[in-house]
């Protein structure tokens, strides 16, 4: 039953979406959404400081008018999961909700106090006023330069690389860093931990103007996950609720576990309120960078955020 009224849900929110007009003025601070221009600003941020994730153009069928042709939507593939949700004890204590004027129960943290893994006001609060200091990852071979409307480059520390694109990859609008395959391949076969991994998608979703997470998982022969497989690593809080299986936007093939996005403005907002009410100012730059960091608690076994700490540029 559910996975009709989500369908049902998915087809009204297309006609709603193809009807919505692109939105062309900056609402960020305001109501936490984004422009299309504005989305493209914090992807190409994101691909600066993480290679790992790049930029696609998908589909040809389904070039979206409003996004460039070459950064239709960003991916990252062979992202870890070696642990399922279950194996990680549920306790009310490590609760949180974050949100909660929904009707529906609100966006839940469900292991906002669990100390291995980090919630929300705990990654917020890792952000500190300062001096952007320079990439410390040599082996990427980036360096920082301010970015084209002079704000200073958020500081992200060294990130292991898990995984990389396929060199092949059809829809990749850049190629891999030469880098990150050098490192994967440095591991003999004996050192692999095989394990589940994630391919993970962020599209730009019109109607509520703000990124998505789009998931599809294999199993350690590369074979695709089912659909009940794939939901042993969401939260079940947000299984089949937040979190439900829909057709890709770009990409045509099986439907794709997907964190719906009613929610995302609201939470952003209310962490760009706690950020200035530390003295702080959060540059819609930094925006995917957060919003990986807040979605992990709905996928908290799937290991795709690397950026442990990062600096912000004070508003004085």
């Amino acid at each position: 039953m559910q996975s009709v009224i989500n369908s049902v849900k998915g087809t009204a929110l297309g006609v709603a979406e193809y009807l919505t007009p692109v939105l062309k003025e900056s609402k960020f601070r305001e109501t936490g959404v984004l422009t299309p221009e504005e989305f493209v600003a914090a992807g190409d941020h994101l691909v600066h400081h993480c290679p790992t994730w790049q930029w696609a153009t998908g589909d040809e069928d389904r070039i979206k008018s409003y996004l460039p042709r070459n950064k239709q939507f960003l991916l990252t593939r062979h992202v870890p999961c070696t642990r399922r949700c279950k194996q990680i004890e549920y306790c009310e204590d490590q609760e949180r909700i974050i949100e909660a004027d929904d009707p529906e129960g609100g966006w839940v943290d469900t292991h906002h106090y669990d100390t291995s893994l980090g919630g929300i006001e705990e990654k917020v609060t890792e952000m500190t006023l300062g001096e952007a200091q320079p990439n410390q990852d040599a082996e990427a071979g980036e360096t920082n330069e301010d970015d084209e409307d002079d704000e200073e480059a958020a500081d992200m520390e060294a990130f292991e690389v898990s995984g990389m694109l396929d060199e092949e990859d059809k829809y990749a609008a850049e190629p891999a860093k030469k880098s990150v395959k050098e490192k994967r391949d440095s591991f003999s076969e004996g050192e692999i931990i095989r394990t589940r991994t994630y391919d993970l998608h962020i599209t730009y979703d019109k109607y509520y103007q703000t990124p998505r997470l789009w998931l599809f998982g294999y199993n350690e022969s590369r074979k695709p996950l089912s659909v009940e497989e794939m939901y042993e690593d969401v939260s079940q809080d947000h299984a089949k609720k937040t979190v439900t299986m829909e057709s890709h936007p770009h990409m045509p093939g099986p439907p794709m576990a997907s964190v719906h996005p009613c929610r995302h403005a609201e939470v952003m907002k209310k962490i760009i309120e706690t950020v200035m009410e530390g003295g702080g100012e959060l540059g819609v730059h930094m925006y995917l960078i957060i919003f990986l960091k807040f979605v992990q608690s709905v996928i908290p076994t799937i290991e795709y955020d690397y950026t442990q700490n990062f600096m912000l540029t004070s508003s004085g």
